[in-house]
């Protein structure tokens, strides 16, 4: 099954990220309608063209003729949103989703959801440091990653929608995980660079920093600037799979501490030999 013009696509929570998924899919030719909870949210998409129309309730109609419903709400509102009103779904909808967590929330919506409706988890790996869906911008999926999580009670024919998605949208690779497997990844790849990020704002003082700061610094540092009220729950929702890769960066950094105390230029040199050789395979592809 894949993504077609002839579906009534929804998306409920109008953030940067279901404002960048509307903004893709309207300028393709797709129907697509949201709900969110912010009214200025629904008056920007609508003066914007981004969807075919907006609301801040939840209209049973209109949940009711969605065939797609994306999700992209924080990951407590979104198990709250769909126990109370995924009576509204349509039989044989497909439900999916852009949380940054998975194993906390994959299994408890699969176990409450109805029988003929399916839930189908994905992650795109996009963003950038301003939230709200005044900043959504589609350019942020070229040349990114796209995770679809599986389950064991997920089709091959959701599977593979949930894949169109993310080729409709552009992301120049898609892959799969379980929800363990995402988890343990993402903290080390998302949320761990979150964490150093923010260490290095909060662990200097010296006033006017930005006087004297470089491109290097300015670069490391550009997630720093960050919804506080997300990235919480998120560090809190994958806490131990955090905490480990927290004290695998730890032993890393004293490793290299260790080399300097002891004035191991050619140990300094073999880590930085190691870390650009792996560096120069993480760059996006090009067109």
């Amino acid at each position: 099954m894949k993504l077609n013009r002839d579906m009534n696509i929804l998306i409920v929570g109008l953030g940067l990220l279901g404002g960048s998924y509307a903004m893709s899919l309207t300028r393709q030719g797709y129907h697509v309608k949201a709900i969110t909870r912010s009214h200025a949210s629904v008056e920007y998409a609508i003066d914007e063209g981004l969807v075919e129309y907006a609301t801040n309730e939840v209209e049973a109609q209109l949940v009711g003729e969605a065939d797609i419903v994306v999700f992209a709400l924080y990951p407590h509102v979104f198990k709250e949103w769909v126990a109370e009103y995924q009576k509204y779904f349509k039989s044989g909808a497909v439900i999916t989703d852009v949380t940054g967590v998975k194993s906390c929330i994959v299994y408890d919506i699969q176990s409450m959801l109805r029988d003929d409706v399916e839930f189908i988890a994905a992650h795109p790996m996009a963003g950038r440091e301003k939230s709200g869906v005044q900043n959504c911008d589609d350019s942020i999926f070229k040349g990114a990653n796209y995770v679809v999580v599986l389950t064991d009670k997920n089709t091959q024919g959701a599977i593979e929608l949930c894949k169109s998605i993310g080729e409709v949208l552009g992301f120049a690779r898609i892959s799969e995980l379980s929800p363990e497997e995402h988890d343990k990844i993402i903290a080390f790849v998302s949320q761990l660079t979150h964490c150093i990020a923010i260490a290095l704002m909060t662990c200097q003082t010296t006033p006017h920093l930005e006087e004297y700061t470089g491109d290097s610094f300015r670069d490391l540092t550009r997630i720093a600037r960050l919804n506080d009220d997300m990235w919480s729950e998120l560090f809190l929702l994958n806490k131990d799979a955090l905490i480990s890769e927290m004290e695998l960066f730890e032993g890393e950094l004293d490793k290299l501490k260790t080399l300097l105390i002891e004035g191991d230029r050619e140990g300094l040199r073999e880590m930085m030999r190691y870390s650009t050789a792996r560096r120069a395979v993480f760059d996006k592809p090009k067109d």
